[in-house]
């Protein structure tokens, strides 16, 4: 090994426990900041659990939809999967475009801090809210609703690692949609109806099979499309596959979908997101 190698390898090894370090204080100020917006809490980490109270008191008459499977039930897998848009996607695209348009990225460049440890920042801030909304929406449905949440531990081993592929994914979209708004003003206008249609035609607030076929081919194509469908197939029976387009779950292909969108977010952020230094 050369001794510029060593070199280099040696300053990055020195400099890495100093950027985790910088990465996790950054969590905290992350953290504090989002719970400090109350519009921002509303609508990415209190607007799923509210949803889901709306639609099961509201088709509670209705009864069962299948044997010990109620309308929030049924609905209690879109929700969610939306929550992990909301938080991943909308919350992080708009945070940053704010950030960039105010001027704090410029301010940002001209410290110390490296473009890692603010990432890990704000991965870590949409990890720690994802899993609270998640604890949230859960106890609220098992608790004020009644819901039957899953005995099986293979089941919540399949949660596990829909969660976390899903979240890793939403969370490179949501940097890569940050480009997409030219100003703090128009963020919000730009991302709140990519997510609201995306919601509606992914089977989130309607039964995915009341769409058409021509639809459903284009929600096909997203993410949550796919994100929902694997929830279903952990908080509802086996015999509900059979209202999938495929009459199955589909697991394989849950998982491919996702995972080409995450590479998709992760190339877009790198050549769309740009660090800036203050010269």
């Amino acid at each position: 090994m050369s001794t510029a190698t060593m070199t280099r390898t040696g300053g990055f090894e020195a400099a890495a426990p100093g950027i985790l370090r910088a990465g996790v204080a950054a969590i905290g100020l992350e953290l504090r900041a989002y719970f400090r917006t109350p519009d921002t809490v509303f609508f990415t980490f209190l607007f799923p659990v509210l949803i889901l109270g709306i639609f099961g008191v509201a088709f509670e008459s209705m009864g069962e939809i299948a044997p010990g499977v109620t309308m929030a039930a049924y609905y209690l897998p879109g929700m969610v999967a939306a929550g992990l848009l909301l938080t991943g996607v909308q919350n992080l695209a708009v945070d940053i475009a704010r950030e960039k348009s105010e001027g704090w990225l410029r301010r940002l460049g001209g410290t110390p801090i490296s473009p890692v440890s603010y990432f890990i920042g704000k991965a870590g801030m949409i990890l720690v809210t994802s899993l609270a909304q998640l604890a949230l929406l859960l106890a609220f449905a098992a608790i004020v609703l009644g819901v039957d949440l899953p005995s099986e531990p293979e089941l919540w081993v399949r949660f596990a690692w829909l969660f976390l592929l899903g979240i890793a994914t939403m969370t490179m979209l949501g940097i890569a949609l940050s480009a997409v708004p030219r100003s703090s003003r128009s963020a919000t206008a730009v991302v709140l109806p990519i997510v609201l249609l995306l919601q509606f035609i992914s089977g989130v607030y309607l039964q995915f099979s009341m769409l058409p076929e021509w639809l459903q081919n284009i929600a096909a194509v997203f993410p949550l499309k796919w994100l929902a469908q694997g929830m279903r197939s952990v908080f509802l029976p086996e015999s509900f596959a059979t209202l999938e387009p495929s009459g199955a779950w589909d697991l394989g292909l849950v998982v491919l979908m996702l995972a080409v969108w995450l590479v998709a977010g992760l190339v877009l952020s790198l050549f769309t997101f740009k660090w800036q230094r203050r010269t």
